[in-house]
């Protein structure tokens, strides 16, 4: 059924009608926060995700076989970050490679004394600048509130889409770049500051480790957890708000008919590892 998904997408204009109704309806089933988005922004999704299937490749990693769920599944996350700006964003690049779970990235560091160490990195998701994205499969496996793979590797993405990640995206042209770093700048500082004093954070505090993994971080929240990512740190919610062209605010407290369940707070007990996130 794969190659027949893949030619159906491939074979017609990527206006999210390719897409059954029944497959659809049962991928978004398992994104709770799908239904934080109007009607029209999950109709716009839906476009953007068969146009992303029938212009990307998918390779299943580690003999992973990928079946028409996990992909939908995987593009429709992945166009999130492009709800707005559309999937021009993600033209310089075509793969995306799916693994079963963690897989190791070689890397090297330098110490302050010039000396070069090896190591194996054991990451889940990993973006590389006009290369594939990587991401892992892990359908039934828990995780925090507010943390998404695929969301935060596509954040990347886009981030890269103008030069190398470094938590200005290209932004359209009614917004402020002064605005973007000031609200941006502010919350970082934040989030390093409880991270250092080893104190609650209100979103991963894995975006203390640099701009660029802040505002994957940010991103993540924003479309997972969008509510508790206002309250936090509401000028980022607002750029971010103008840059993905959604208020899923708004839509969580709908969903939620009044009952707001406490946002969730990540407790730091140390500084993570990179090997809890990749890139």
């Amino acid at each position: 059924m794969l190659e027949f998904l893949r030619r159906f997408f491939l074979g017609r204009e990527a206006d999210g009608t390719e897409i059954p109704d029944a497959l659809w309806a049962e991928v978004c089933a398992e994104h709770q926060f799908l239904a934080y988005l109007t009607a029209p922004q999950r109709a716009r999704l839906r476009s953007l995700s068969a146009g992303f299937l029938a212009t990307k490749q998918f390779h299943g990693a580690q003999g992973l076989e990928l079946d028409d769920q996990m992909m939908l599944s995987i593009a429709l996350q992945a166009c999130l970050p492009a709800l707005r700006l559309g999937l021009d964003v993600y033209s310089d690049w075509v793969g995306v490679i799916v693994y079963p779970g963690d897989f190791v990235v070689p890397r090297q560091t330098m110490d302050e004394d010039g000396v070069v160490h090896e190591y194996d990195d054991e990451v889940l998701g990993e973006a590389w600048e006009q290369g594939p994205v990587i991401v892992s499969w892990r359908q039934n496996e828990s995780r925090h509130a507010g943390q998404n793979v695929v969301i935060h590797e596509f954040a990347h993405k886009l981030d890269m889409s103008n030069g190398g990640a470094d938590g200005l995206p290209p932004l359209p042209d009614d917004m402020s770049r002064e605005r973007w770093s000031r609200a941006f700048a502010d919350a970082y500082d934040d989030l390093c500051n409880r991270v250092d004093a080893d104190e609650p954070t209100p979103i991963d505090p894995y975006g203390a480790e640099h701009p660029a993994e802040f505002f994957a971080v940010a991103s993540e929240a924003f479309f997972e957890t969008p509510v508790a990512l206002q309250t936090a740190y509401p000028a980022v919610y607002e750029q971010l708000k103008l840059l993905y062209g959604a208020d899923p605010a708004i839509g969580e407290v709908s969903h939620a008919m009044g009952g707001l369940e406490e946002g969730a707070v990540f407790v730091m007990r140390h500084r993570p590892a990179r090997p809890d996130r990749g890139n």
